[in-house]
């Protein structure tokens, strides 16, 4: 076997041989799995952390509080824009959570907020509050 041909497989052949399966089925498989453990990582360096406390009540309020937030944080990244949708858990909460932003409260109670000048996140953070901040769809009826 050359280089040539070695790179272009997507599996290791002895993995297609020994469990029947397409090279194409096997690197969906892989794929998958790297999208799980993406997902364990995200959880390990951030709620996950605290476990195992030593009372079942309170890591089950951990890992619920884990699934939860990371749902949240995945939505806001594929709203905010298609580089945050597969950014990981932490860059999106550096990015996009917290912000050094200023709030400045008006004569008629508007609050206007004072993002950082020349921000790189800019435009995807405000992708995301307009997104989750306008007015609901109008109904046919």
């Amino acid at each position: 076997m050359t280089l040539s041909t070695t790179r272009r497989r997507r599996s290791p052949p002895w993995l297609t041989r020994k469990l029947k399966i397409k090279t194409v089925q096997a690197g969906e498989h892989h794929r998958d799995h790297a999208q799980v453990e993406q997902v364990l990582a995200d959880w390990t360096d951030g709620p996950l952390a605290h476990l195992p406390s030593g009372s079942f009540p309170a890591n089950a309020a951990w890992l619920a509080l884990a699934a939860i937030s990371h749902n949240l944080l995945r939505a806001a990244g594929a709203l905010a824009s298609l580089a945050c949708a597969r950014a990981r858990g932490a860059t999106l909460r550096r990015d996009l959570i917290d912000v050094a932003a200023r709030t400045a409260r008006h004569g008629r109670g508007e609050i206007t907020l004072h993002l950082p000048d020349g921000w790189h996140r800019q435009a995807e953070w405000r992708n995301l509050f307009e997104a989750a901040c306008r007015p609901p769809p109008a109904q046919a009826a």
